[in-house]
C-alpha cells in the first residue's frame, strides 16, 4: 500500500475547491482512492465558533488546531484499514496555514500546549501546493460571495497570500501556482506539479544546479519567504548504477528523517525514490554508510522568490561559493534567478559538485 498525504493550500479565493475537484477527476482515472480532508476553519467557523466568537484568538487556534489533529489523524486510520494499492490523502488546508492567523507569540504558545513542534508539523505531509489568491494577478475574478467564512479585502487577502507562503517555505516540497495564465491553465499546472510529486507516470525529477557566489547570510535570513534547516546527509552502500542516502533534515533540535534512493535515466531526469524513516530506522541504517565518503554537513536555505522554490545550499568547507538547486515540473520552464544571488555557472551536469563528489574521501 502507497499512502501519500499532500497539502492544497492558498490565499482566499485562490481556486482550491475547484482544484479539489480536478484532483478527485483526475487521480482516481490513475488508479488511486482519493480522500479528502475539509478546511477546518471553514468548519468551525460556519458552527459558530470563530476567533470572534471564542475569548481569544489564541483559544480558537487551539480548538482549530486539535480539531485538525484528530481530523488527519481519523484519515489516516481509515487509509491503513482500506483495500487500495495508491491512496491520496488531501488536505483543505494544513497545519502550518494556522501559522498566517497567528501572531509569532501565539503560535508558539499554541505549540507548546501542545507539545508539538514547527519542523515536525511543517514536515509531516509529504507534498504541499499552494494556489495564490485571485487578489493577486486575478484582482477581477476575486470574490467573497462563495464562502460565507471570508471576509478579506483585495489587499487583505494578498497579504494574506504571502503570510501562507512564508508559513511553509522550508518545506522540502513546497510549489507555488500563480495567476500567469488563465484559470484553466492554473488547475492543469496543479494537476501536473502533483503528478510529477507522485511520480505519474513514473517517479521522476527535473533539477537544475548552480555554482553562486557565496550568499549574503544575514539578508537571507532577514527575508520572510527563507528558511533556514540543517542538513547531515549520509551515503549508503549502493548498487552500481543507483545512489542511496540518508539525511537528517530540520533545525533548532527538531528533526525528520530520509532515505533517497536515485537512478539517473537521461541528463536532467532521473527517478527519485523518497521515503521517510524514524529515528531509530535511520540510526540503523548508519550502520550501512559507504566508508569510502564522509557525511555531508550543510546549511540550506530554502528561498521563495518570484513564486520559484529556490534551496541554497552552504558548505562550512567553502567561504566563497555555494550551491542553488531548483526543481522543476518542466525542463523548458524559464528560472527568474533572485537579484540578491550572483550565478557564476551552471552546474548540473557537472559531476564535482554533486554531493556525493563532495563526499568523497580524497
Amino acid at each position: 500500500m502507497n499512502i501519500s498525504k499532500i497539502v492544497i493550500t492558498g490565499g482566499p479565493c485562490a481556486g482550491k475547491t475547484t482544484g479539489m475537484s480536478w484532483i478527485q477527476n483526475t487521480f482516481a482515472q490513475r488508479g488511486y482512492t482519493v480522500l479528502f480532508v475539509p478546511e477546518t476553519a471553514t468548519e468551525l467557523i460556519t458552527g459558530g465558533v470563530a476567533p470572534w466568537t471564542c475569548s481569544s484568538n489564541y483559544e480558537y487556534q487551539k480548538c482549530l488546531m486539535q480539531l485538525q489533529k484528530e481530523k488527519e489523524a481519523v484519515f489516516e486510520r481509515a487509509a491503513l484499514s482500506m483495500d487500495a494499492e495508491k491512496i491520496l490523502i488531501v488536505l483543505d488546508r494544513g497545519m502550518l496555514d494556522n501559522k498566517a492567523y497567528m501572531t509569532d507569540q501565539e503560535f508558539e504558545d499554541v505549540l507548546d500546549y501542545f507539545g508539538d513542534n514547527e519542523i515536525e508539523l511543517r514536515d509531516s505531509y509529504d507534498a504541499v501546493f499552494h494556489l495564490v489568491t485571485a487578489a493577486k494577478g486575478a484582482e477581477k475574478f476575486y470574490t467573497t460571495a462563495n464562502n460565507t467564512a471570508r471576509t478579506e479585502t483585495v489587499e487583505e487577502a494578498a497579504a494574506l497570500d504571502d503570510k501562507l507562503i512564508s508559513a511553509w517555505t522550508g518545506h522540502p516540497h513546497f510549489r507555488v501556482i500563480d495567476n500567469t495564465s488563465g484559470f484553466e491553465e492554473k488547475m492543469k499546472h496543479l494537476i501536473k506539479e502533483i503528478s510529477t510529486f507522485l511520480g505519474e507516470p513514473e517517479p521522476f525529477e527535473i533539477e537544475k544546479k548552480y555554482l553562486i557566489e557565496y550568499p549574503d547570510i544575514e539578508m537571507l535570513e532577514s527575508i520572510p519567504n527563507c528558511e533556514k534547516v540543517e542538513i547531515i546527509q549520509t551515503y549508503l552502500n549502493s548498487s552500481e548504477g543507483e545512489e542511496r542516502r540518508i539525511r537528517q533534515r530540520g533545525s533548532k533540535g527538531n528533526y525528520i528523517y530520509f532515505e533517497t534512493c536515485k537512478i539517473a535515466i537521461s541528463g536532467l531526469k532521473r527517478i527519485e525514490i523518497e521515503r521517510r524513516l524514524s529515528k531509530d530506522e535511520y540510526l540503523e541504517k548508519l550502520m550501512d554508510a559507504d566508508p569510502s565518503k564522509r557525511p555531508i554537513r550543510k546549511n540550506r536555505y530554502c528561498l521563495m522568490d518570484g513564486n520559484q522554490y529556490f534551496e541554497i545550499d552552504v558548505y562550512p568547507f567553502w567561504k566563497d561559493r555555494a550551491i542553488m538547486e531548483i526543481e522543476l515540473s518542466d525542463p523548458n520552464e524559464k528560472i527568474r534567478f533572485p537579484k540578491i544571488i550572483k550565478v557564476l555557472k551552471e552546474v548540473t551536469q557537472d559531476i564535482q559538485y554533486k554531493n556525493s563528489s563532495l563526499a568523497k574521501i580524497k
